[in-house]
């Protein structure tokens, strides 16, 4: 059986292991800078110490031994295709199916030592958790919370968790009785930030504003960041003791020192099937005229809508799609999945005291609130993909 590669331990590489086991493909192997897994989608509950460290992370040792596939930990510094070789660190790895899944890079921003991200590097949550600890402490002061774009690739944005991480800031300063003791804002350089969920919905996130008494900076781009806010490009100052921002993603660092191609913002190139081609000219193929080479979750330039947005049920969608191609490949089938037509924004986005469920296809939008269960199903969620994942409860068809 051929060998197949994977680059990352996140829920594009992690499902793919999973679901090339699956498939009846023996030879998998997966490369990651870390020894967990991390669940970033419920990261958010670290800021108010209602969930722990420990909590958000899986064994990579451990799935790869209910899954049964090879795990090595190791640091990815150059990809070759066109040589089927991938150089690490410690090890030179060959293959002759290959499926990136590190990730992407992040935009860089002046004074960035000035935020911690919520999408960061996970140690960066225990960071954020001890920031608002601090300021609570303290007894007043004024947080700021935001996200960024990439006009080069609007699809590699991560709002939602900047709205959930800072509606539960806004719920646990209330319970703690100091709420009026504090000024939050929530800060984007677009006009309209959330607009890609839809119209429904970007109405509804501005009344929450103004029922939670959450001051709003729309629509001025940021200049940089600095110890005590954020500059403006009208050098205007929004004044904060502790900021919170998610710059957009591009290219991998990786990904400029290996022979992928790459679209304006750094992001892999590839067809609806995953597969990866040269100026879509020049096939990676095997001797057989076989793709060998994919890009999955948010390494790619994800093709479709302009609304569309890179989640981590997409990524999976992308890690099955591969491997049912990969193993439709090796059986010599021409039948093969695409990712585009799954292509829709799916969350619930929590508050602390409830939720509300966001859906957004090409046939609109819309938000539905969930008070007090919506916070319990996304706890519940939580639960299930570390358990799922882990082989200790049946896994539900489609998540």
């Amino acid at each position: 059986m051929k060998k197949v590669l994977i680059l990352g331990g996140g829920f594009a590489g992690v499902e793919a292991a999973i679901f090339l086991k699956k498939e009846g493909i023996t030879n998998v192997t997966l490369v990651s800078n870390r020894d967990y897994f991390y669940i970033y989608p419920t990261s958010i509950w670290m800021a108010t110490a209602e969930i722990q460290f420990k909590d958000l992370c899986v064994d990579l040792k451990e799935l790869a031994k209910v899954h049964n596939f090879e795990l090595v930990i190791d640091e990815v510094e150059s990809i070759k295709s066109k040589e089927n070789k991938v150089l690490c660190t410690k090890n030179t790895f060959e293959y002759e199916y290959l499926i990136v899944a590190i990730g992407s890079g992040k935009m860089k921003h002046q004074g960035a030592e000035n935020f911690i991200s919520i999408c960061g590097e996970p140690e960066d949550s225990i960071k954020i958790q001890e920031k608002i600890d601090t300021l609570i402490k303290k007894g007043s002061g004024k947080i700021a919370m935001g996200f960024g774009g990439n006009p080069k690739d609007p699809s590699n944005v991560r709002g939602g968790p900047a709205f959930e991480v800072l509606f539960n800031v806004h719920n646990k300063l209330k319970k703690l009785g100091i709420r009026d003791k504090y000024e939050l804002t929530f800060f984007a350089p677009m006009a309209e930030p959330g607009a890609r969920m839809g119209k429904q919905a970007l109405k509804m996130m501005d009344i929450f504003f103004k029922k939670l008494n959450i001051k709003t900076h729309f629509g001025k781009k940021i200049t940089q960041f600095v110890e005590d806010g954020i500059i403006f490009e009208d050098d205007s100052k929004l004044e904060s003791d502790f900021t919170m921002f998610i710059p957009a993603g591009n290219g991998h660092k990786v990904f400029q020192n290996s022979d992928l191609p790459l679209n304006e913002a750094g992001l892999i190139q590839i067809n609806d099937y995953c597969e990866v081609k040269h100026n879509f000219d020049d096939n990676i193929t095997n001797e057989d005229g076989i793709y060998k080479v994919f890009a999955i979750g948010d390494s790619v330039a994800l093709e479709g809508p302009d609304w569309r947005a890179k989640q981590g049920h997409i990524a999976e969608v992308m890690a099955r799609n591969v491997a049912y191609n990969i193993a439709q490949m090796e059986n010599g089938n021409e039948s093969r999945k695409g990712y585009e037509e799954h292509l829709n924004i799916l969350c619930v986005m929590d508050s602390g005291d409830g939720a509300a469920f966001v859906y957004r296809d090409n046939k609109g939008g819309k938000m539905i609130p969930m008070p007090i269960i919506g916070h319990w199903l996304k706890k519940g969620w939580g639960w299930y993909c570390k358990n799922s994942k882990l082989g200790k409860i049946p896994r539900i068809p489609g998540m």
